[in-house]
């Protein structure tokens, strides 16, 4: 069995994965594209050693922010762990929001590295616009220049369809996690404002470095505040456009993962958590009987 946990930030997936992983001898993957990245902790809502609670979690903090992490990467890696993990007779586990990293890691995607400078000139902003549309990341879509370089690395390492899509193991279980949107838009401020003075803290090292990686170019709460300490905006207007940001993000998460996989969604009972966990092992018990 490979179980699957995802759904929109701040809905509980690292507290639902950490419970499961107990339950059934699993040990977790990571699957968010920015929480590879070292130093990245606080605007990725990374799982903290205490949150683990001694559950064996892979692919974190494998790679400094200056350097480049592709999917074409992350299937190799993950494919590798989830082989790992079930040599040791344990369950792998799967938890994040990035829909393309979960996909490509587990259906039968084939790449091919290409390596010629691609030319976007004959195409309008909305035409490359519309082709970052199919990949689950945010960016400023008015920065043409931006929007080009994004978009000649994501198609860097391009996939040819094979059966389909189909998967390449058995007995796999997709797990969403959901709630209203209203909820899910306060869930997601307050976590901001919780975090926003060490967000800010997080940051700053990085701009004084003067790196401007993928990662911190694409990565909501450090391409926002990278315009503050250009003093382009002001942080109360960076506050809410990182709220705006993200809320738009995981109204894409929801359309992309509907569209492209098989997922059994949940509604998330924040008054009582345990009450969410047992339904999902409920449903796990009955998948596998």
């Amino acid at each position: 069995m490979i179980i699957v946990i995802t759904g929109p930030t701040a809905v509980g997936k690292t507290k639902l994965s950490v419970a499961l992983a107990k339950i059934y001898n699993g040990e977790i993957i990571n699957a968010d594209s920015t929480q590879v990245y070292k130093g990245m902790d606080i605007g990725t809502a990374k799982v903290t050693k205490e949150e683990m609670e001694g559950v064996k979690h892979h692919l974190l903090d494998i790679k400094e922010v200056e350097e480049d992490y592709s999917v074409f990467d992350y299937q190799k890696d993950a494919r590798c762990k989830i082989e790992e993990i079930k040599s040791k007779g344990k369950v792998p586990i799967l938890v994040g929001g990035t829909g393309y990293y979960i996909k490509a890691a587990l259906y039968n995607y084939i790449f091919n590295r290409e390596e010629e400078k691609k030319d976007y000139n004959a195409l309008s902003l909305e035409e490359i616009n519309s082709l970052l549309d199919n990949y689950d990341i945010e960016v400023d879509k008015n920065n043409r220049r931006r929007c080009e370089r994004l978009l000649e690395k994501l198609e860097s390492d391009t996939y040819q369809e094979q059966n389909d899509f189909e998967l390449l193991y058995d007995d796999v279980l997709f797990i969403g996690l959901t709630t209203s949107r209203d909820i899910l838009y306060k869930r997601i401020d307050q976590r901001l404002d919780d975090m926003f003075i060490n967000l800010v803290d997080e940051v700053k090292p990085f701009y004084i470095k003067k790196y401007k990686s993928k990662a911190l170019q694409t990565a909501i709460g450090y391409k926002e505040l990278y315009e503050f300490f250009d003093n382009k905006k002001t942080l109360k207007e960076v506050n809410e456009l990182i709220k705006q940001n993200s809320r738009n993000y995981a109204k894409k998460q929801y359309t992309w993962f509907n569209n492209q996989m098989d997922i059994k969604w949940f509604n998330v009972d924040f008054d009582n958590f345990n009450n969410t966990i047992n339904e999902i092992v409920s449903y796990i018990e009955k998948k596998q009987n």
